[in-house]
């Protein structure tokens, strides 16, 4: 567990939490790194070196930029969040894209923990035009930096070098802080260009994916398999690379289609199986989407030298879900992380970050609304496998019969994994986020009546109208109005699933009378579904039971991988949306699907029931949203058990988890689910501000009973209108924990999301009720430090500070109240 070390007047500065400034977008050497896996593992060549780069011909460690294992460069008592890391000794060759007439830095020994002391001697050289320019006076840890400034007389490359001072390299770890060059054009930080180690090997070009072929691994055939390579552009930020690969023999093709990203680091693909030939397959078995093998730094084993693998609990149902965890992978250890019954989040989110010591690492996300499997093995040296797809396949494939495998993918990152996040949630934004009418979401406010009503099993037509009328009356503007599960007929409460009617006895004029009675205030609505679970007498049970799995109890399956069933669920669903007036559709999945999945495979075709099923749901959302270009859609799985990365490009979870309406359980799912969700929500249902900026998120839905005449009406609408404030920074911002993970009832938990394109952002601080600290001091990132910030407390007005006040020494906060909470607003002025 990461918890601060606290003391009575407290620092908030957490190992594995560094304070370094990033403008979160993709770096060269992030961009240089995507396409060296491309070039290798997709087009077949040896990745290229880029014109203008840092080529490390010798060094001692790893190269980094701006900083050091994700720490600041540090020279005596300043901190640089520009700079160079080397070790000595250390031979790196500057080749830039236009001449240069001077090199600038600051020289000296990095202070840290393993140089502290004095310790560490080194003497930095400059070469340009094959002759020494500059020759330092031997440095040691703690001593002022020197300053290097050498006319360069117009060249386009030269070298900088880090010599031992004749004691050894121990500890000679040597920082070029605030390294750059001038040219013609301007002023150009060397950290800005991609670094290339001649030393490194370039990625291995098997192909991303493997399986097991009539007992052979693919490993051993495709060499032999006539293949073909095909590059597409799909439009200015995305090229389509297809390579198909077929067997002579029997006719099995197998086509990997990959999508590379020109404006973010990452590369996705996706593989599919498809027998041409004239008779069944042999045995296809443990098909893996991703089959990837890559090696660390030779590092001495010590502390911070291996692999971390960051990964998240999915939700369970529990105050826990969404909690990170950290698995250091050292030699021979093996880490196994899979989905929980067929629903894809259910247990673990299949979502994965993949951090190396040297201030690099690689996010892995699967998109499989069911059951898959990861698993990270370390082997004795340096190597590290992983892999990841469907869990079970042991199938043949008849004539003309596709398969298709999970969508993998990879983002690489430089620097520190935080940043690896954002550059995650960015893109997540930018290509994943659904945009119906062609625009992003905006944060929403909804309302329900769910918990006065029983789900809708009490609910009619007049206490629906009541309740939308009393919001408006209120001064409280609802975006939806959500009608959620018993709107149909059921005898038996709302679990009662599968006939997809509209209740006439309670809703004569069916629900149209209340969407249209909602429209005139301005308000949508959002219906809730849940189409896959069928239960005994209902219309689906009764009268298309062959459409249904079945395990012999009382839940039956229907079978989106049924064209059939498929299809008419799109056409009545389409005719309720319709008929109804229904502006927001909302799925949710209240089972687990893989029982019936594996009970319907034949022992040959294990893993084709899913296939098929995964194929018709997405199948099936993508006609509707085809249909209705407009309509946003919500993912529900009991909660957040199904938002792999397929289901979050056509959906948003409007309610991340069904433990809710609770603080400090909620303050744990906000600090977890922001990792990797843009987009989330949850229900509120009081007036209090700590509970209430508890629950913030980009979606809310208000769980009032506004019957009451004791509602603290006032409160809530301030409260609302603070949310309006600061969703667009929740939804938009750059994510940065202030504290580490705790749900203790004496800790605190803050954080922060920054938009550097407005120059603005919020932090949201919890103090717990046991908690006997009432002042901290969190350090802010994201913020240039030397702009002035207003800051406002939602509480107490406006104070001025330094953007490097609050990055260095941090924003005071004082929160009095046990437990209390904080907002502040912040927003550049100069």
């Amino acid at each position: 567990m990461f918890r601060p070390l606290l003391t009575p007047y407290w620092v908030v500065c957490l190992m594995g939490l560094p304070t370094l400034s990033h403008a979160v977008t993709m770096s060269p050497a992030e961009r240089q790194e995507a396409r060296g896996w491309v070039a290798a593992k997709l087009l077949g060549q040896t990745p290229p070196v880029p014109e203008s780069c840092l080529v490390v011909e010798a060094n001692n460690d790893v190269v980094q930029p701006n900083g050091r294992q994700g720490a600041p460069l540090r020279l005596g008592r300043r901190e640089f969040r520009q700079g160079v890391f080397t070790h000595a000794q250390s031979r790196v060759v500057v080749r830039l894209p236009e001449p240069a007439t001077r090199f600038e830095a600051l020289a000296g020994v990095d202070s840290n923990e393993q140089t502290s002391g004095g310790r560490g001697s080194v003497v930095f050289v400059v070469e340009a035009d094959g002759r020494e320019v500059f020759r330092s006076p031997v440095r040691h840890e703690g001593m002022e930096p020197v300053p290097v400034s050498v006319p360069l007389g117009e060249v386009r490359e030269f070298t900088l070098r880090v010599e031992d001072a004749g004691d050894g390299i121990a500890c000679d770890q040597a920082d070029w802080a605030e390294a750059r060059v001038t040219t013609a054009s301007g002023s150009l930080w060397l950290a800005d260009l991609p670094i290339v180690d001649a030393r490194r090997l370039p990625p291995d070009p098997a192909p991303p994916f493997s399986f097991i072929y009539d007992g052979k691994p693919s490993g051993e055939l495709l060499p032999n398999w006539a293949l073909q390579r095909e590059a597409t552009a799909l439009d200015d930020a995305r090229t389509q690379h297809t390579l198909t690969c077929a067997d002579p023999v029997t006719g099995l093709q197998v086509r990997c289609v990959a999508i590379e990203y020109h404006d973010f680091p990452v590369v996705e693909w996706t593989v599919y199986l498809r027998n041409t030939g004239p008779a069944d397959t042999p045995l296809i078995e443990a098909i893996q989407a991703l089959d990837w093998t890559t090696q660390r730094w030779a590092f001495p084993p010590a502390p911070g030298c291996e692999w971390r693998l960051h990964h998240f609990t999915g939700t369970p149902y529990s105050p826990e879900d969404y909690e990170p965890h950290l698995t250091e992978l050292g030699p021979n250890v093996a880490k196994t992380v899979a989905a929980a019954g067929g629903r894809p989040t259910n247990s673990d989110l299949c979502y994965f970050n993949l951090e190396q010591p040297s201030s690099e690492g690689v996010i892995l996300g699967l998109g499989w609304p069911g059951q898959w499997a990861a698993s990270f093995t370390r082997d004795a040296a340096t190597g590290l496998r992983v892999i990841a797809g469907q869990e079970l396949t042991h199938l043949r494939l008849h004539p003309g019969e596709e398969i298709r495998t999970p969508l993998v993918a990879m983002l690489f990152w430089k620097g520190d994994w935080i940043r690896g996040q954002n550059l995650w949630r960015r893109w997540m934004v930018a290509h994943n986020l659904p945009r119906p009418g062609g625009k992003l979401p905006a944060p929403q406010l909804a309302a329900c009546s769910s918990h006065q009503f029983g789900e809708m099993i009490n609910a009619n037509d007049a206490n629906q109208k009541l309740f939308v009328d009393h919001y408006a009356a209120e001064g409280i503007k609802l975006d939806y109005w959500w009608m959620d599960a018993g709107w149909y007929p059921n005898e038996r409460g709302w679990p009662q699933t599968g006939t997809w009617e509209v209740d006439l006895k309670r809703f004569p004029g069916g629900l149209r009378s209340i969407s249209d009675h909602a429209r005139q205030l301005g308000v949508k609505t959002l219906v809730w579904f849940e189409p896959e679970r069928v239960t005994p007498d209902t219309w689906l049970w009764d009268e298309r039971p062959q459409w249904l799995l079945d395990i012999g109890n009382d839940t039956r399956l229907l079978d989106l991988g049924n064209p059939e069933a498929r299809q008419w669920l799109i056409e009545h669903v389409d005719g309720l949306l319709n008929s109804q007036g229904i502006d927001l559709y909302r799925q949710d999945f209240n089972m687990d699907p893989l029982p019936y999945w594996r009970a319907h495979d034949a022992e040959d075709r294990q893993g084709v029931t899913e296939i098929r099923h995964v194929e018709g749901y997405l199948a099936y959302w993508d006609e509707l949203r085809r249909r209705h270009p407009d309509m946003l859609i919500d993912s529900c799985a009991s909660g957040g058990r199904r938002n792999d990365l397929e289901t979050l490009r056509r959906a948003v979870p409007l309610l991340r988890s069904d433990w809710l309406l609770e603080p400090v359980s909620q303050q744990g799912h906000t600090y977890g689910i922001a990792f990797w969700y843009p987009f989330w929500g949850t229900g509120v249902n009081s007036s209090d501000p700590y509970y209430f900026r508890s629950v913030m998120c980009p979606h809310m839905t208000a769980c009032y009973d506004v019957r009451r005449e004791d509602l603290d009406y006032e409160s809530i609408r301030e409260l609302v209108a603070q949310w309006r404030e600061v969703a667009p920074y929740l939804l938009l911002g750059d994510y940065y924990p202030l504290t580490g993970y705790s749900l203790r009832p004496d800790d605190w938990m803050a954080w922060q999301f920054d938009r550097p394109e407005e120059e603005a952002g919020v932090v949201q601080v919890f103090r717990r009720a046991e908690s006997i600290y009432e002042v901290g001091r969190l350090r802010l990132r994201g913020l240039d430090p030397a702009a002035t910030y207003v800051i406002r407390d939602l509480d107490a007005g406006e104070t001025e500070a330094q953007g490097s006040e609050l990055a260095d020494v941090g924003l005071r906060v004082a929160v009095e109240t046990q437990p209390g909470a904080k907002v502040f607003l912040y927003r550049r002025v100069q």
